[in-house]
């Protein structure tokens, strides 16, 4: 083989490695951008899922509200009656316990909703009834924090249902229980309130670790959020290891080899 020969195939095969590298390079930014298409849709899924259950909650709401006005307007129509027993009202009482009733309905119906706070939590307030508090909280603030912090707080609440599901089967007193009480109720809370405490043309500062305001606050969220999914996990797995024991007992108190009888 000439020279020439040669050097034909070194440049071919030159040219075979560059068009490999820049497919390389096609494959790799086709599949970054759909990862991140993926995690915005994962995103989405989470923010929308919370909304539906911040509707849900609103619906509840509505219905209290509509249930204590009939109570209200119920009692003024039964105060009215009873008292027309006795000493008749005539048409200016009528008028007058008519016009308690609107007011009642009114003054209910209008009246603001409680602020959702979770800094003077009761400890009675159940594990279950703290939760769906917090998925309330994190939705109402989310709206005020920078976009990766959305995130965390959309990943942190698409896993609220599985934690309620494990919390609500366990004594406030429980340990784990406690722990995550805490950190729905004061730790986490606090971050986000002290995030807003932060004037917005200082949020770019930088602190002693090299990390910007809104880099803290995001850390710090993704930190809670891995704490509440383990704490949900180890609470799981009590679950897990009571059903293998009784799967066990099961299996060795009927098995085929003992017989039922």
């Amino acid at each position: 083989m000439s020279v020439s020969d040669l050097t034909r195939t070194i440049e071919q095969a030159s040219a075979g490695i560059d068009r490999a590298i820049v497919v390389a390079g096609k494959t790799d930014m086709v599949t970054r951008r759909a990862d991140r298409i993926f995690d915005r849709l994962d995103d989405n899924r989470a923010a929308t899922a919370q909304r539906k259950r911040q509707q849900q909650r609103t619906v509840g709401d509505i219905g209290g509200r509509l249930a204590r006005i009939g109570l209200a307007v119920g009692a003024v129509s039964l105060a009215a009656i009873a008292i027309g027993i006795f000493i008749p009202i005539g048409m200016f009482g009528f008028l007058a316990a008519v016009g308690i009733a609107i007011g009642l309905a009114a003054l209910m119906a209008f009246w603001p909703s409680r602020e959702v706070r979770l800094d003077n939590v009761s400890d009675d307030i159940s594990n279950a009834a703290l939760v769906s508090r917090f998925d309330t909280y994190l939705y109402r603030t989310r709206g005020s924090l920078p976009a990766p912090a959305k995130a965390e707080v959309d990943r942190m609440s698409a896993q609220l249902n599985d934690l309620k599901a494990a919390l609500e089967r366990v004594e406030q007193l429980d340990p784990d229980a406690v722990e995550a009480r805490r950190l729905m109720s004061k730790h986490i809370p606090g971050l986000i309130e002290r995030y807003s405490h932060v004037p917005e043309g200082y949020r770019d500062s930088i602190d002693g670790e090299g990390m910007s305001v809104d880099e803290r606050l995001t850390d710090g969220l993704a930190a809670g959020r891995k704490a509440l999914d383990e704490l949900g996990e180890k609470l799981a797995r009590r679950d897990i290891a009571g059903l293998e024991t009784h799967g066990r007992f099961i299996k060795s108190r009927y098995s085929d080899d003992e017989g039922l009888g």
